[in-house]
C-alpha cells in the first residue's frame, strides 16, 4: 500500500479506541463510590455493563451498514457526539433505572460506532501490513484500562462521581471529535492496484449472500466461542485470587499483567498475521488462549497466577484482530463494515455470557473451578472451528483491456 494515509487512519482509530472504549469500561472505577453516595445496589449498576456488551453488538452491526453506505467518517463522528452525551446524561441520572437505559443502552450504542466500523475500515487501507494495521488499532482499546480508568480514579479522589463522569465525556468530545474528522473511507484498492475482487468475494456480492455463506457462519461461530473462553476468566480471575488468600490490591495486578500481556500479543500476533497467515495464527493464539484459561483452574500462588496472566492475556489480546483480517479475505471491501458488524455483534453475546455464568457457578459450587473448566472447552470448541475455514479466495490479477 503505497499511500502513507492509512497509518493516519490506524492512529486516528487507535486513540478513538483508547478513548471509547476506556471511558466504557471506567465504570468499574465507579462502582463502589456510586453505590454508597446513591444506595443504589452494585449487581444494578454493574448490570449496565451487561447492557453495554449486548447493546454495543448489536449497535455494530447497524453502525457498520451505515459505514458502507456513508463512510466511515460520519459514523465514528456520530459515536463520539453520542457516546459524550451518554456519560454527561448518565452523571445526571436520578434512579438506577435511569442510570441504565443512559449508560447501558446510549453509551454502548455509542461506543459499537467506533469498534466495529473504525477496524473494517483499516482492512480496506492495507494489503501487506494488515494484520499488523489492525492490531494496532487494537492495541489502542486494549490501553484503555491503562489510561482512562486510572484519570477516572483521580477524578474520583478530587470530585463527586457525578462530576468525574462529567469530565470523561467532556473529554471524550475533545478528542473524538476532532479526530474523527481523520477517519477517511479506504480507497479502491482493487481498481487501483488491479487486483480483482475473486468469485467468492465478488463485486455482485450481497450482504445476505455474505451473512448466510460458510465462511462468514465459521468466522461468527469461532468469534463467539473465542469470546466465551476469555469473558469468563477476565471477569472472575480477580475474585477468584482472592479466594484463593491474595490480597484485593494484589489480585487486581493480576488483571493489569492480563492487559499488559494483551498489548504485546497484540503486536506480536499482527506481526505473525503477515508473515504466517491470518488463519494459521489465530488457530494457534485459540489453542493458547484455551490452554491459558484452563490453567487457571491449577493456580495458587502469585507466581502461579502471573505465569498463568501473562500467557493468557498475549493469547486473547492477540487473536481478537485477527477476525477482520480474515474476513476482508473473504468479503469485499463495500459491505465489510456489515459483515464484521454482524461477525461483532454475535462476538459480544459470547462475551456477555462468561460474567454471568461464572456468577452462576460460583453461587452454585462455591468455587471457580467449573468456570476455568468450561473455558478450556470452549475454547477447545473454538480451535475446532477455526479449522473448518474454507480456503482464502484467490486473487487474480485483471485483464488488462485491449
Amino acid at each position: 500500500m503505497k499511500n502513507n494515509y492509512g497509518w493516519v487512519v490506524v492512529a486516528a482509530g487507535a486513540l478513538m479506541g483508547c478513548v471509547a472504549i476506556g471511558s466504557l469500561f471506567s465504570l468499574a472505577v465507579f462502582l463502589q463510590p456510586m453505590s454508597e453516595a446513591t444506595g443504589w445496589s452494585r449487581t444494578g449498576i454493574s448490570s449496565a455493563m451487561t447492557l453495554d456488551f449486548l447493546t454495543m453488538g448489536v449497535a455494530a452491526f447497524g453502525w457498520g451498514a451505515l459505514t458502507d453506505r456513508f463512510g466511515p467518517r460520519i459514523v465514528v463522528l456520530s459515536g463520539g457526539l453520542l457516546l459524550g452525551l451518554g456519560i454527561a446524561l448518565a452523571s445526571r441520572a436520578t434512579s438506577l433505572l435511569q442510570f441504565q437505559l443512559l449508560y447501558g443502552v446510549v453509551v454502548g450504542a455509542a461506543a459499537g460506532a467506533v469498534f466495529a466500523p473504525t477496524i473494517a475500515t483499516v482492512t480496506g487501507w492495507f494489503e501487506k501490513h494488515r494484520s499488523l494495521a489492525v492490531s494496532l488499532v487494537s492495541a489502542g482499546m486494549g490501553v484503555a484500562p491503562l489510561t482512562i480508568s486510572p484519570f477516572a480514579s483521580w477524578l474520583i479522589q478530587t470530585y463527586d462521581w457525578r462530576t468525574a463522569q462529567l469530565c470523561i465525556a467532556i473529554l471524550a468530545w475533545i478528542l473524538l471529535v476532532p479526530t474523527a474528522l481523520l477517519v477517511r473511507r479506504p480507497p479502491m484498492l482493487e481498481a487501483k492496484s488491479g487486483i480483482a475482487e475473486t468469485a467468492a468475494a465478488g463485486p455482485g456480492m450481497t450482504v445476505r449472500q455474505a451473512l448466510s455463506s460458510t465462511q462468514f457462519i465459521v468466522l461468527a461461530a469461532t468469534f463467539f466461542c473465542c469470546c466465551a473462553t476469555h469473558s469468563g476468566p477476565i471477569f472472575h480471575t480477580v475474585s477468584y485470587a482472592i479466594a484463593c488468600g491474595l490480597a484485593p490490591l494484589t489480585a487486581v495486578t493480576i488483571y493489569s499483567a492480563e492487559g499488559l500481556a494483551g498489548l504485546v500479543g497484540r503486536l506480536v500476533f499482527g506481526l505473525s498475521g503477515d508473515r504466517f497467515g491470518a488463519k494459521r495464527t489465530l488457530v494457534v493464539g485459540l489453542l493458547i488462549q484455551a490452554a491459558g484459561a484452563g490453567a487457571y483452574f491449577f493456580a495458587r500462588g502469585l507466581d502461579q497466577f502471573y505465569a498463568v496472566a501473562l500467557v493468557f492475556g498475549m493469547a486473547y489480546g492477540g487473536v481478537m484482530p485477527l477476525y477482520a483480517v480474515i474476513a476482508r479475505e473473504y468479503f469485499p471491501m463495500r459491505i465489510m463494515g456489515t459483515v464484521f458488524g454482524a461477525a461483532a455483534m454475535v462476538s459480544s453475546l459470547g462475551m456477555a455470557l462468561g460474567p454471568v455464568i461464572g456468577g452462576w457457578i460460583y453461587d452454585t459450587t462455591g468455587n471457580y473451578g467449573w468456570l476455568y473448566i468450561g473455558s478450556f472447552g470452549m475454547g477447545l470448541g473454538a480451535v475446532a472451528i477455526a479449522l473448518a475455514f474454507p480456503p482464502f479466495p484467490s486473487r487474480q490479477p485483471l485483464a488488462q483491456p485491449a
